[in-house]
């Protein structure tokens, strides 16, 4: 920066472009909440169908969001333009305040151009008179003083400038269309991200270089700037796509049976260059959109720990895939990836997956904990669970989802697998407890319903419960406990099991969802989740109906009739199953179902939370929210079922026996359900202050809770085979 741009540039201009985007952030403030709480509020309520239910609301989310990162965006710029423009004006004053000093010793500085300028002390008037034969007002040294502070203050003038200008063309280019997320209080701070970024790219080209200090250090900066979008996207470009492949490469063959705390600290790196890559990936830089492009086309290659005399290394997809393992990656990079991979997959057919990848491919442990990612649908499948909209992409074809379901005899994926199928058919992702999903969509319900009559299937489909796929089944057949109701209940249930499902129809066969609960009913987990979700469900039903009484324009007897008879249904299905002998044998004991029911625990109020949230009553049947569920958290009513259900299991005497001990007779099995169906309403009754008869309500529920447990064993008998 030259001296005289800095001692009389006119900051106003900077002032007036600051106050400008001060205004313009108040403005995209204003229409972010507006955007939230009306706009995406309203379309998440509504109820879509056709086109609608699969453009308009997705359209009314991304533009809800790019009003939220418009605003983020202007915010940051004007922190930024702000942070900056003081930085400028306060070097300005230590500059006036030198120079000036410098008049008062003799000094003169002088911009000589292009960023240099001199300083010179001044003549003295009496110099000729002077034996000495000196000429100057000063000596050398305050000179050199007042030259290297002028210079120092020039220097981090030309630094704030340059780092402003490079974060802000860094922000707008970020975006290709629309605009950024990346959130920053300062100049300073967005300058530290983008060098520590520059920092850690030039270390992870020489990862043998690094000692396990060096390792450390880089995952402290990693873990502190992984979801930093401007960081991201540098680290990631100036590695470059085959370098950051080689990176992790090399630093699996480095560490190798790692133990102790170099594990801990390999696997919480493996962890934060996972999520700094999620972040980069949402990139539309013209650098970061070459970078995804590149990166999948390093699929098939051989990658080599350097130095390494194994001429088989790992394949790209191998390595791509054991960092897709954390974090949110970009919907259309996963669609990209998965397409190529699942082709490859395909091409070996159901038994041939193992060969294909494992064989061979045992030169490198890609994965430092679970696993060794030589099967790169693992990690695949663990990234698309992290992404319900690409989970759900992957798995519209039938064919693809038919021939992943039947890997999961020849591999370990099943597990991995069930978690991507639970985002894909539910909207949430893997783990995350904090949003809301959306209504289930038609290509969500399709796909359930695909699951069902895979799993349905005679003759070994039920055999995919075993495979690592129980516990995901049971949070899934939770989370579409409304359309399994309706399915159960036929044409015309709708005013009663309230549900905002695209496609509350979409299961259609009966045979398959009986099919369904049956077989997973069989996994502990898995029936502790269908148990959870029924309990909710009913629960929340019972509080709907009875404090809205116009919900329904039938007698509240049918209503209560109905509910009941469906909780018996559902919670029979899984009886009888258990009393089979054929089930029976395969159960391992209530310790296993115990421990499972524990294992959720208060988490399965929120995952069921999740699968139920936004169940708002269709307007047809008068659009009001369901209570406390329409808010995305359970109700007070669902709350206490759930913790009766997992308090149960301690409970002792007649009144309060252990809740679904399949260890007890039947028929208390059957009176446990009865007896939550009716303290669910006594509680709805008693909290709500309703003029209801509370023993006759309960006598009601009894009744039908017993009559749908009996027509449980006729579904069975008409669906399956039975012992």
């Amino acid at each position: 920066m030259d001296l005289d741009a800095l001692r009389y540039g006119d900051f106003s201009k900077l002032g007036e472009a600051v106050t400008d985007w001060e205004q313009m952030t108040k403005k995209l403030a204003d229409l972010q909440k507006d955007a939230e709480s009306n706009l995406k509020a309203k379309a998440d309520k509504a109820k879509w169908a056709g086109v609608n239910a699969t453009v308009t609301r997705e359209f009314i989310a991304k533009t809800a969001a790019e009003f939220a990162d418009a605003h983020t965006q202007a915010e940051s710029i004007t922190k930024i333009l702000s942070d900056t423009r003081d930085e400028l004006i306060g070097f300005r004053s230590q500059l006036d305040d030198a120079i000036s000093r410098g008049a008062q010793q003799h000094l003169t500085v002088v911009d000589t151009g292009e960023g240099t300028f001199t300083v010179t002390s001044n003549t003295r008037s009496d110099w000729a008179s002077d034996p000495s034969g000196k000429t100057s007002a000063t000596d050398q040294k305050s000179v050199d003083s007042l030259r290297n502070e002028i210079q120092a203050i020039l220097s981090k003038a030309t630094q704030s400038d340059n780092s402003a200008a490079k974060v802000l063309r860094l922000l707008v280019d970020h975006a290709k269309y629309g605009f950024a997320d990346a959130s920053y209080a300062d100049r300073d701070s967005a300058a530290k991200a983008v060098a520590a970024a520059e920092q850690l790219a030039k270390l992870a080209r020489d990862p043998a270089d690094m000692s396990l200090d060096d390792i450390a250090r880089f995952n402290r900066t990693m873990e502190l700037y992984n979801g930093d979008s401007l960081f991201a996207e540098q680290f990631a470009t100036r590695l470059g796509p085959k370098g950051t492949l080689q990176f992790w490469t090399d630093m699996t063959s480095a560490h190798a049976g790692a133990r102790g705390a170099e594990l801990d600290t390999m696997k919480s790196l493996q962890k934060n260059l996972s999520l700094t890559l999620a972040t980069a990936s949402f990139s539309d830089s013209e650098a970061m959109e070459g970078w995804k492009k590149d990166l999948i086309a390093e699929r098939n290659t051989n990658f080599r720990a350097t130095g390494s005399g194994n001429p088989i290394g790992a394949l790209g997809s191998q390595v791509i895939s054991s960092l897709l393992r954390d974090g949110q990656y970009d919907t259309e990079f996963l669609d990209d990836y998965r397409e190529k991979v699942f082709k490859v997959d395909k091409g070996a057919g159901d038994a041939g997956t193992r060969e294909l990848w494992v064989k061979g491919y045992d030169a490198l442990d890609l994965v430092f904990g679970e696993g060794n990612g030589r099967d790169p649908l693992n990690g695949l499948f663990e990234g698309l669970s992290h992404n319900p909209e690409a989970a759900t992409n992957a798995f519209e074809s039938k064919a693809d989802l038919d021939h992943m379901l039947g890997t999961t005899v020849y591999t370990d994926r099943g597990e991995s697998l069930g978690r991507a199928l639970e985002a894909a058919t539910t909207g949430a992702s893997a783990g995350d407890t904090t949003q809301q999903a959306p209504p289930h969509s038609e290509s969500q319900v399709r796909i359930m319903k695909n699951i069902m009559e895979a799993v349905a299937q005679p003759g070994g489909g039920a055999d995919l419960v075993s495979k690592g796929l129980g516990d995901s089944f049971g949070n899934m057949a939770a989370s579409y406990m409304p359309e399994i109701s309706q399915t159960l209940a036929g044409h015309g249930a709708e005013p009663i099991f309230l549900t905002n499902s695209e496609d509350p129809d979409g299961l259609e066969e009966v045979r398959d969802v009986v099919r369904f609960l049956s077989a997973v009913s069989i996994d502990p987990n898995g029936r502790a989740g269908i148990i959870l979700g029924e309990s909710i469900y009913t629960s929340t039903l019972l509080e709907a109906h009875l404090t809205n009484p116009g919900l329904f324009d039938g007698s509240q007897e049918q209503v209560l009739t109905d509910i009941g008879k469906n909780a018996g249904t559902v919670e029979g299905i899984i009886a009888h199953s258990l009393a089979d002998d054929e089930v029976r044998t395969a159960v391992k004991g209530e310790t296993e179902y115990n421990n499972a029911l524990k294992a959720k625990g208060d988490f399965a109020k929120t995952w069921v939370a999740i699968g139920l949230a936004n169940m708002s009553v269709p307007s047809a049947y008068g659009g009001a929210a369901m209570g406390a569920a329409g808010g995305g958290m359970l109700g007070a009513i669902a709350g206490l079922a759930v913790d009766r259900v997992l308090e149960g299991q301690q409970l002792e005497g007649t009144k309060d026996r252990a809740l679904y001990d399949s260890a007890k007779d039947f028929y208390d099995s059957r009176d446990s359900v009865s007896q939550q169906a009716q303290w669910a309403a006594a509680d709805t009754i008693n909290r709500n202050n309703l003029d209801l008869p509370e023993q006759g309500t309960q006598d009601l529920i009894r009744d039908a809770v017993n009559e749908g447990y009996d027509a449980s064993g006729d579904l069975l008998d008409r669906t399956k085979e039975r012992p």
